[in-house]
């Protein structure tokens, strides 16, 4: 294995790492693909946290300062229509970690809350590096890739096919130390951040809600099965 061979793999494949892990094994013929700011699995620089994933990526495409990721960072994760009050503590929560960097999926609601009141932010796309997705979060995107760093690894144009979101969440759990759960639903890309989080062992902190809180069932139902539950001396007031 090479590193030109991976890279052109990932550009054939879009990415797809059971089509990328295909063409390993199968030792395809290929052609050398030129593609700048790009890392793959064999490279010194290559965030080591990532390697203790299963099905750890096997090229990344980034925009940014690759340094962010030699730094301790925490996830903020949750609903794309969140409540007032999760957006609320989320933007206390974010003030009150400004000392880490902050890493969530640049998507609409908690995760554009999350990147917007950070300091130092990492995004995590679930299309090609340069697809901009969702569209609404245009000025956002373009803010974290000049003064933060975002990583894919979907290369140029890949869409944002559904199964991307649930495979991208793996890194988001990956490079943090803490997963930190604003509002979440029994089926959501949310949880599948928070099963990966506790196959890797890492920690989950969820954000208590009102007991007759509709919005906020799954959320105390994690505290009562055993997450810890976000306190105030974690938040900025």
């Amino acid at each position: 294995m090479n590193r030109e061979k991976l890279i052109a793999y990932s550009f054939y494949y879009g990415g797809e790492y059971g089509r990328i892990e295909k063409a390993i094994a199968d030792d395809e013929p290929y052609k050398d693909v030129k593609i700048e700011n790009v890392l793959t699995i064999l490279d010194d620089d290559y965030p080591e946290k990532l390697r203790d994933l299963e099905r750890a990526p096997y090229v990344l495409y980034y925009k940014g300062d690759l340094s962010l990721l030699e730094k301790e960072a925490i996830a903020i994760v949750g609903s794309r229509n969140p409540c007032e009050y999760a957006l609320k503590a989320t933007a206390a929560l974010v003030k009150g970690n400004n000392d880490k960097v902050i890493i969530s999926g640049l998507a609409k609601g908690i995760d554009a809350c999350a990147h917007e009141n950070a300091s130092e932010t990492i995004g995590i796309l679930g299309c090609g590096i340069d697809y901009i997705y969702p569209f609404c979060n245009y000025d956002l995107i373009r803010r974290v890739e000049k003064q933060g760093l975002i990583l894919s690894e979907y290369p140029g144009m890949s869409k944002p096919y559904a199964y991307h979101f649930p495979f991208r969440n793996r890194i988001i759990a990956a490079l943090s130390e803490r997963v930190y759960v604003m509002q979440s639903a029994k089926k959501s890309g949310t949880m599948t951040t928070v099963n990966e989080a506790l196959h890797l062992g890492k920690a989950v902190s969820v954000l208590p809600y009102d007991l007759f809180a509709e919005e906020g069932r799954q959320n105390n139902l994690l505290i009562y099965e055993g997450a810890d539950p976000i306190t105030i001396e974690e938040i900025a007031i």
